[in-house]
Parts: structure tokens; C-alpha cells; sequence
């Protein structure tokens, strides 16, 4: 029995990200390389123990429930054992605030870009917080500039979302597209061999102009996507909106934003103002 490809097929006929299938994949890889057991003689054992070796190397909890979740897949899609024997309980995860720019640091980073086509992109991907993955899979006929929004096609879990086009943007967009002679069905951002760009390309644009502007923080594309969603906070924009434009399920996910906002720009007054003290 090759798990392996009835995985993929199953992922894919579920319309799993790339990217999930690829980790999943990756997982399940791993697991059955280091037990070198057939898949149907799996037990409850290996699992725990398989994962007890990353509690010991100190991975984080994140890392350790993604590895359950493929082998969860596996066990209970691919193998239909009963939930009861893998059932092992998720390691708990980091609750540490993602990082964010100030504005004067997107100002920055954008101003440390001086190739025209790529500071473009790290531009969309700030003005409509945009994850690195559904910029570069952007196409032209996903722009609507009369009506000044866009379209995620197929993002994650698999959702269409619209998104704001930043009227700064929107005439440098379209000069762009003019220009480049981009056709409606084509990829926004084409590489040279004609398909669109990679994320690592993306990654490698901002990670040097951070390093150029001397900002002294971990920079990293959805680094902007959190920036994003906090200056919205800030600037008085209420969490259900910023949630439809992030395509987030849950408002309890958009809500982290309100914990990095600067209490002065979401016009919190402390307590202590209201106090009659004595000088």
C-alpha cells in the first residue's frame, strides 16, 4: 500500500493547499522512514513516542501538532483506524504576539527597495495584507479597479476573499500591467520562465530591505500582513471588518491586533487619568 500517493490524491481531491499537502507529506515521510514499519502495523506506541522525541529536542508546540495533524490524517482518513487510537493530546502552543512594523518602518522598507517591479510588490502585499502565497498567484483578471478591490482566488482553506487596491496603488498598478504587456489570464508577477514567482523570491526582497533600512526586528513577508491588520486597528477600523479582509474564521483570531495597537491611536485613556492625584 503506497500511503504516501493515496494521501496526495485524498488531499487533493479535498482541495488541500499546496502547502499543506506538501507538509503533510513531508510528516508522514518522516514518521515511516524512522519506524520502518508497514503502514497497517502502526500502533498507538509509535505515535507517542515519535512525538515525545520532538518534546525532548524542545521543538515548539506548533511544530509538534503539525506532525500529529499528518499523522492524524493518515491513521484515521487513509487507514480508517478509530479516533481512539491515535487520540493523543496537542502540545500547547506559543501564545507570543506576531511582530510588527510601525508605519515609519513600512516607510522604510518600502524606501530601501529600489527595483521599481519589486518594491510594487511589497507594496500590495502591505496595502491589502496579503499572505506571500496569494501574492504571487495573483492574476490581472483578479483586479477590479472600478470598483477599487480585488480577489483572492482559492486562498487558504481553500476561500475567495476580496481585498482592498490602496488608491496610491491603484494608477501604479494599472501603468504596471500597460507596461509589462501582462494579459488578463496571466500571473501578475511573472518570473522568467513565465510562471509566477516563487515565495522564496519574495522572502529574499524583504528580507534585504530590512537589513538596508537597519530595522532591528525578524522581517519577514507576513510580517506586513500583521502590520497591516494593526495599523487597520489603529486607525479606528472595528475588528469584523479587519477580520473579512484578513479571511480569518474566527474574530478571536483578528482580535490579537487589538493587543499590539498603540493604546494613543485606538484612543485608550488608562485609568489612572480619571484620578484626582496629589503632586
Amino acid at each position: 500500500m503506497d500511503v504516501i500517493e493515496l494521501m496526495k490524491k485524498e488531499m487533493l481531491r479535498r482541495k488541500y493547499s499546496y502547502r499543506t499537502i506538501k507538509t503533510y507529506l513531508y510528516c508522514v515521510n518522516r514518521f515511516l522512514k524512522k519506524y520502518n514499519n508497514e503502514p497497517n502495523k502502526i500502533n498507538r506506541r509509535d505515535i507517542v513516542d515519535y512525538l515525545n522525541k520532538f518534546i525532548e529536542k524542545e521543538f515548539t508546540g506548533n511544530t509538534i501538532n503539525v506532525h500529529l495533524q499528518a499523522l492524524k490524517f493518515l491513521v484515521e482518513e487513509i487507514l480508517h483506524r478509530p479516533k481512539t487510537f491515535y487520540y493523543v493530546k496537542y502540545s500547547k502552543t506559543s501564545k507570543r504576539l506576531p511582530e510588527v512594523l510601525t508605519k515609519e518602518e513600512v516607510v522604510k522598507l518600502i524606501g530601501a527597495i529600489a527595483n521599481g517591479k519589486h518594491q510594487l510588490m511589497i507594496k500590495l502585499i502591505y496595502s491589502a495584507g496579503l499572505r506571500v502565497s496569494e501574492l504571487v498567484h495573483l492574476r490581472v483578471r483578479d483586479f477590479e479597479f472600478d470598483n477599487n478591490y480585488g480577489w483572492v482566488r482559492s486562498g487558504k482553506g481553500n476561500k475567495d476573499r476580496l481585498f482592498v487596491i490602496a488608491m496610491k496603488l491603484k494608477e501604479e498598478l494599472q501603468n504596471y500591467i500597460q507596461k509589462e504587456g501582462v494579459i488578463l489570464d496571466s500571473w501578475l508577477f511573472q518570473g522568467n520562465s513565465g510562471h509566477h514567482l516563487s515565495s522564496r523570491s519574495i522572502q529574499e526582497i524583504v528580507k534585504k530591505a530590512a537589513k538596508k533600512a537597519k530595522i532591528n526586528k525578524r522581517v519577514h513577508p507576513h510580517t506586513l500582513r500583521h502590520s497591516f491588520s494593526t495599523h487597520l486597528i489603529e486607525n479606528g477600523h472595528d475588528v469584523t471588518s479587519v477580520q473579512s479582509l484578513l479571511g480569518h474564521n474566527s474574530p478571536e483570531t483578528t482580535m490579537i491586533y487589538l493587543h499590539i495597537a498603540s493604546p494613543k491611536m485606538i484612543n485608550v485613556i488608562s485609568p489612572l487619568d480619571g484620578l484626582e492625584l496629589e503632586k
